[in-house]
């Protein structure tokens, strides 16, 4: 019997009547069932190398995938480092660890090698969970099965709903995990994400294979298990919340001394650069290129409850901006690497505007067709480089090839190669 069906046949775990839908009938007409405790309990934290050490024995010999998922305090500390890892599987349970009390959990990832992980949004939670030595080879990731399957909402509580018949509780989702003791509550929440997860895995396989679409994901599952991972961004203080306003590269070099400054500020307390300075603040400043502290401090984010010192710092990186050379200014924009905007296309190159217009009608229409988003089918990214860029001489095996040359998997380049031609040649 699943956790599922387990769950469901436990009235104590409920609050309303009803039971998760089978595959011969509609849930339509059954209420979903609240799901209020873990089917064994909330299980203790682990925060020792020895308690370690059992669950990683049980785990090993537990059977089946693995659920998997990690909580962060995004919003409160620096970085996105995981502040509590769940696990289900089983044979095993579920296991709730301790990362900062571990931080190796290197030896678990080795002894769950070989194991299917189920995830939900797989790539959110992969790279904190990198940093601590827990590195899948295969995995299963459910939102983007729902995607692929044509759900219309994809988050985990909607997909176990929709699914399964059960609702999570899901207001602990953006709470200070790095907060310790972690809460009872809390840790409920976090025992009850996993309890179902590898249950919507089986569910979404079936589905997906009564589609026709199990092929797609595996492939797509293969590509983010195998994806390296990303490079550090380039000039990340290009993304301060407000930028387009800024036009100027002096003020440009303003956000930039901000920018870095509030980093490391951030970074040497642990918490949020939101926490430090707002992004609104830094684009204000920018903005007024204020002379002094004095009038820093009358500016909107700097004023309020901000002591002196505080503020001669933020006026110390206006001023550093102040004196640079111009040859030490920021470039108005990120050097493009691929095709200009779509936007500027018109003017630059109608015909590849043209190309474009058909391609991206052709891609959402099948996209439709197939009941998934058009983003999930293809990239849009790679649909305007093969635009801008076209093969020479266009035929299937042409565009087939420039599509897998852009990273495009094999069952979208079978897919999408026809549409594609056919706008290509109009």
């Amino acid at each position: 019997m699943t956790d599922a069906q387990e769950t469901a046949a436990d009235t104590s775990l409920r609050t309303t009547g009803g039971g998760p839908p089978d595959d011969g009938g509609s849930s339509a007409a059954k209420a979903p069932i609240p799901l209020l405790e873990p089917r064994e309990g909330i299980p203790p934290v682990i925060a020792d190398e020895a308690a370690l050490a059992e669950v990683i024995a049980a785990f090993a010999a537990g059977s089946g995938p693995v659920a998997v998922d990690a909580e962060r305090a995004s919003g409160y500390r620096y970085g996105q480092r995981a502040y509590l890892v769940q696990l289900r599987r089983a044979g095993a349970g579920t296991a709730l660890i301790d990362p900062v009390a571990c931080p190796d959990l290197s030896r678990l990832g080795a002894a769950l090698a070989d194991t299917e992980w189920v995830l939900h949004a797989a790539t959110q939670d992969l790279p904190c969970l990198r940093e601590i030595g827990m590195v899948p080879t295969r995995l299963f990731d459910t939102e983007l099965a729902g995607r692929l399957a044509g759900f219309p909402r994809v988050g985990l509580g909607a997909m176990v709903e929709s699914v399964l018949g059960f609702v999570l509780e899901k207001g602990h989702s953006a709470v200070d995990w790095s907060t310790r003791p972690l809460p009872e509550p809390w840790l409920r929440y976090a025992s009850l994400d996993v309890e179902l997860l590898v249950d919507l895995r089986d569910a979404l396989e079936k589905e997906l294979d009564r589609q026709g679409k199990l092929e797609w994901a595996l492939q797509e599952f293969d590509a983010i298990a195998s994806a390296p991972p990303a490079e550090p961004r380039k000039d990340p203080w290009r993304r301060t919340s407000g930028m387009h306003k800024v036009r100027r590269r002096r003020q440009l070099a303003v956000v930039r001394e901000l920018w870095q400054t509030r980093d490391r500020i951030a970074q040497r307390r642990d918490v949020s650069p939101g926490k430090v300075l707002s992004d609104a603040a830094i684009v204000e400043a920018a903005l007024s290129m204020p002379a002094n502290a004095h009038a820093l401090a009358a500016l909107s984010g700097f004023g309020h409850r901000m002591g002196r010192r505080q503020l001669e710092q933020w006026q110390s990186a206006v001023d550093r901006a102040k004196e640079l050379s111009e040859a030490q200014l920021p470039a108005p924009g990120q050097p493009v690497t691929g095709p200009p905007p779509p936007r500027a296309w018109a003017d630059k190159d109608p015909a590849a505007a043209a190309r474009l217009a058909t391609a991206r009608a052709a891609v959402s229409a099948l996209a439709e067709r197939l009941s998934m988003p058009q983003e999930n089918l293809i990239t849009p990214d790679t649909v305007r480089r093969v635009c801008w860029e076209p093969p020479e001489s266009v035929s299937a095996d042409s565009v087939a090839r420039a599509l897998s040359g852009h990273g495009a998997r094999p069952w979208q380049v079978e897919l999408v190669t026809p549409v594609l031609v056919a706008a290509l040649s109009a």
